[in-house]
């Protein structure tokens, strides 16, 4: 794998200096392969990785599994564009196995997302089944750990452990 995508997929915030410095490259030269990359679509954006359980306890997130039933003429694609369409929905998967596509979403509550699920994706033409599943914690996402080592878990200090 490709070191300097390796490095911004670790910390996007390094700058092209620092980037240039751990890859014994000119800026330049970084600067050059970060836009030829963009270009390709190879780098689709820049997030912030954020613990949203620490920002709002009422924050609610969902892996739905969906059974559907493909376009004859463009499979699953037709329904997984209208999926992704939906504002709710923050990844769409084609999958082997049981199910067919899994959806990620995020809502302000689990009645939220029931909702979503009820009005919005199970009406869907395309849609034979649905199963909800609701992420309850979240250990590790996007390759970090969402604690670190110096958080404590309440439930450890309920036991006298």
């Amino acid at each position: 794998m490709d070191q300097l995508l390796t490095l911004l997929s670790e910390n996007a915030r390094l700058s092209c200096a620092q980037l240039a410095a751990m890859l014994n490259k000119t800026e330049a030269q970084v600067q050059e392969e970060i836009a030829a990359y963009e270009k390709a679509g190879i780098i689709r954006g820049y997030q912030t990785q954020i613990n949203w359980e620490k920002v709002d306890s009422n924050h609610a997130s969902a892996l739905i599994e969906l059974k559907v039933s493909p376009k004859p003429d463009k499979g699953f694609d037709d329904i997984a564009d209208r999926i992704m369409q939906l504002e709710e929905v923050e990844s769409v998967y084609l999958m082997s196995g049981g199910f067919d596509l899994a959806v990620c979403v995020n809502g302000r509550s689990m009645q939220e997302i029931a909702m979503f699920v009820a009005r919005k994706l199970s009406p869907m033409d395309s849609v034979l089944s649905t199963a909800t599943h609701f992420i309850l914690k979240r250990y590790k996402d996007g390759g970090l750990a969402m604690e670190s080592e110096d958080e404590i878990d309440e439930r450890r200090s309920m036991f006298g452990d």
